[in-house]
């Protein structure tokens, strides 16, 4: 049986990726303020992750890890939603966390703690796309000629 071998991230798929997330990153943050105004902090995030979510994976599906069309794009989603799982679990005890601590704590610390574990969630969540997207070598190729 031969092995797939899977390269590794390149320089640009980690820029491309890092200017994806940027925008991403700036679109939650927007939305989570937004949000934030009309209702709870911990709402305000799941909602602004959701939102931002599908539009990344799909954006990094195509730009990032240059696949096309509909194979595997369900599949892509679902590892992408994992990660979000991930994230919301981050991002939702760090809020928790700071609010338990520091019950007063405004706006500034819980942008700066979502942040923190934003860029945390991202890091794992780039791992599990790249992982899962990017084009494997013919099983049949040996993987030095990948």
């Amino acid at each position: 049986m031969n092995q797939v071998a899977r390269p590794r991230p390149t320089g640009r798929q980690l820029v491309r990726f890092a200017v994806i997330g940027a925008a991403s990153a700036a679109a939650y943050l927007l939305l989570y303020l937004l949000l934030r105004n009309v209702t709870g902090a911990q709402v305000a995030n799941v909602v602004a992750l959701v939102v931002t979510q599908v539009a990344n994976t799909a954006t990094n599906r195509r730009v990032t890890f240059g696949l096309r069309g509909s194979q595997g794009a369900l599949r892509h989603q679902a590892g992408g939603l994992a990660a979000f799982a991930f994230g919301l679990a981050l991002s939702a005890g760090a809020l928790w966390l700071l609010h338990h601590l520091a019950p007063g704590s405004g706006r500034v610390a819980e942008v700066a703690v979502l942040v923190v574990a934003q860029g945390i969630a991202t890091c794992v969540r780039f791992l599990t796309l790249h992982a899962m997207m990017a084009r494997r070598t013919d099983p049949g190729a040996s993987p030095t000629q990948a």
